[in-house]
């Protein structure tokens, strides 16, 4: 009775920039509904309304970080995480040969 109503979360699902292009195409076109065509490729209305807004984004229609710079900030962020690591790193090997030292 306790997974009476329950729904088992879908695994999370990963397209191909071609495919996302494809499905704002067809919304673009205007025959379909977002939510059609997130219905006949079952995919969330979401991920249909989130990749149409990022395509307008991309061809400078909206405001906001294009693609190419979200990669690019993502890989800044990355970066700069493992580097405040090493540098985190550094501090507790110079901690330790100090007090090796004295």
């Amino acid at each position: 009775m306790e997974s009476m109503g329950k729904k088992k979360p879908r695994p999370r699902r990963s397209f191909t920039p071609e495919f996302k292009a494809e499905i704002v195409e067809l919304f673009r076109r205007g025959d379909r509904s977002v939510g059609q065509v997130a219905k006949d490729f079952d995919l969330t209305e979401t991920a249909v309304r989130l990749w149409v807004g990022q395509a307008e984004v991309d061809a400078g229609e909206r405001d906001g970080l294009t693609s190419s710079e979200r990669e690019e900030l993502a890989a800044l962020r990355r970066e700069n995480r493992r580097l405040r690591e090493d540098v985190e790193v550094l501090k507790r090997a110079t901690a330790f040969f100090a007090k090796e030292t004295r």
